[in-house]
């Protein structure tokens, strides 16, 4: 009695997986950017730059980084932002500083250097471009003074 039950369920099984698959390949794709999938969209030619500094939304915010990157090297070898940006140089720069979080590493310790863990700054900084939203936000800054 159980195997001819344990077949049919294998059979069942065995036709939605298929038929899924087949439903899902004959789907249309639509981007949120109105564009195909391979075709580049260069954000400097649509949108501008916003060159000023941007208000956080929400506390412990990544600031939004408020000058253009586009030409920046920042790779195992080179990181163009700590030449501004570094607690040596940006003093004589007028750069903010990074925070004290990036000179420490896993343990907590602290060290001269920036930590390998933060050295990568656009994994959590962004340019700010002037450009529409891709898709609707009612997303409302926790507080009005974050800064």
């Amino acid at each position: 009695m159980r195997k001819p039950v344990t077949l049919g369920l294998a059979a069942l099984t065995t036709i939605l997986v298929f038929g899924g698959l087949a439903m899902a390949q004959q789907a249309e794709v639509i981007t949120l950017r109105g564009a195909e999938v391979d075709e580049p969209v260069h954000l400097d030619k649509n949108h501008g730059q916003i060159e000023t500094r941007m208000q956080r939304n929400y506390r412990q915010q990544p600031p939004l980084i408020p000058h253009t990157i586009s030409q920046y090297q920042i790779d195992l070898r080179t990181n163009q932002c700590l030449t501004c940006h570094d607690w040596t140089k940006a003093g004589e720069r007028g750069a903010p500083t990074l925070s004290m979080t990036h000179y420490l590493d896993r343990d907590g310790n602290e060290l001269d250097h920036i930590a390998g863990t933060r050295y990568f700054c656009n994994q959590c900084h962004v340019p700010q471009a002037n450009a529409p939203a891709l898709v609707e936000n009612l997303f409302e800054p926790s507080s009005p003074t974050v800064r």
